[in-house]
């Protein structure tokens, strides 16, 4: 799976996410693009968006977007927060389909 990591996850998570082609916003020069933008961009290069953005579901009409979204329910954006997931995240990308949303905590 090619994975974006929204630009509010720190860089560091990618080292963690094994076995799959994963990129940060900021490393691909889409730093400060709003969601809706960002969401098209991205449905034209990968397959999944991971993000801490809870409220994305809301924000944005995600029926028409062909990605796949995980949003990892943590209290921060701190990687030892993050990396406890990790497992959960990488059982995810064996299954999620383009268009779902799942929310992934702890």
């Amino acid at each position: 799976m090619k994975v974006l990591l929204d630009e509010c996850i720190p860089k560091q998570l990618k080292r963690y996410i094994t076995g799959h082609s994963v990129a940060t916003v900021t490393e691909i020069g889409w730093a400060g693009i709003k969601n809706g933008a960002l969401l098209r961009l991205a449905e034209t290069q990968f397959d999944v968006f991971v993000t801490v953005d809870r409220n994305i579901e809301h924000q944005q009409n995600l029926r028409t977007v062909r990605l796949a979204i995980i949003v990892l329910i943590v209290r921060g954006n701190k990687l030892a927060l993050l990396r406890p997931l990790i497992p959960r995240v990488l059982a995810a990308l064996q299954t999620i389909r383009p268009g779902e949303v799942l929310s992934v905590g702890p």
